[in-house]
């Protein structure tokens, strides 16, 4: 058993971030010692750890809700892990896109600048384009 700053230390997570886990029920609340303190086992840290890499690839904190239910029943099936995975997949690529689409625009813009004033700055001209 440690207490939350030595699991902080542990896992990478900011304390106030694994009180917020416990808040919305992501993290079990842990057992407390006689002077009000909480103490986390090795099972919490795992956990710990599973939340911060699960949102560490950007899953929203239902997603990760899900994912700890089906951690908890081993005994499912994996279906609805890999329909998880398989949205958020979807949901990187569309915004890998948006990306691409971004540097391409921005590499025209600043391509298309000869310097000089900015009342022939091709950037600002773009930026007033609709």
């Amino acid at each position: 058993m440690r207490p939350i700053g030595k699991l902080a230390s542990a896992t990478g997570v900011k304390i106030p971030t694994i009180r917020f886990y416990e808040e919305i029920g992501l993290l079990p609340a842990p057992p407390r010692t006689a002077s009000d303190r909480r103490m986390y086992d090795d099972n919490a840290e795992r956990r710990l750890f599973f939340i911060r890499h699960a949102r560490q690839l950007g899953l929203d904190l239902d997603s990760v809700r899900s994912l700890l239910d089906l951690s908890d029943h081993p005994d499912r099936p994996c279906d609805e892990a890999n329909a998880i995975a398989g949205r958020h997949l979807a949901e990187v690529r569309g915004k890998i896109a948006q990306l691409r689409a971004l540097e391409r625009e921005l590499a025209r813009m600043t391509a298309e600048c000869a310097g000089g004033r900015v009342s022939a700055c091709k950037v600002i001209e773009a930026l007033h384009d609709r």
